[in-house]
């Protein structure tokens, strides 16, 4: 026989495969944490909403914890503060999480989560802790406030992400991303740069 061999797979096509199941199933199970909570949420349901058998997902995943850990992993690639002029902190901070919240991905998903039950409310305190709070440290007067600050700051961002993304407020959705921007932006300089009152 003269005909060619078959082709080998690529060597990249198995791990290609494998990167899309791990993103339905991360997918599925942000949905379904969202919709039931954490205690209510079964591998067997995230597995039926991605179309995969359930022992898939504890292949991956392991246990509910860690598939739990892995969709509400977060993170929110906050820019340098050092770098940024120390008057354009607050629209930077506006706009960087406008476009985290705009992109649709896993922090709208865990702000669902978080308002429905304790281990979701717990993630998204670390990831704010973790993240936001360097960002205080950076930039306000008095580096002890720092918790303070980026508390205050955490509210109006969450604030605004919970009335616009997800519960949808009608004033809040019809704002432009400049009106937000001009909106919120002073308050978060404020915040952040300003005297203690």
């Amino acid at each position: 026989m003269t005909g060619k061999a078959p082709a080998a797979p690529s060597a990249d096509a198995s791990p290609r495969r494998s990167d899309a199941t791990r993103a339905c199933i991360l997918a599925a199970a942000r949905e379904r944490f969202a919709a039931d909570g954490y205690e209510r949420a079964t591998i067997r349901a995230i597995a039926r909403d991605a179309r995969i058998d359930p022992s898939m997902v504890m292949r991956y995943y392991g246990n509910k914890e860690g598939l739990f850990a892995a969709a509400t992993s977060a993170d929110l690639r906050m820019p340098d503060f050092t770098r940024v002029p120390r008057e354009d902190v607050g629209r930077v901070l506006v706009t960087h999480f406008l476009d985290m919240w705009e992109d649709g991905g896993v922090l709208t998903a865990l702000l669902r989560v978080a308002l429905t039950n304790q281990p979701g409310a717990e993630r998204m305190r670390t990831i704010f802790e973790e993240q936001l709070l360097p960002v205080a440290r950076a930039v306000c007067p008095d580096p002890a406030e720092a918790p303070t600050r980026a508390g205050l700051c955490a509210a109006q961002v969450l604030g605004l992400a919970l009335t616009r993304y997800v519960l949808r407020f009608p004033p809040s959705v019809a704002l432009t991303r400049e009106e937000v921007t001009r909106w919120l932006a002073p308050t978060l300089q404020r915040y952040l740069t300003a005297e203690r009152p």
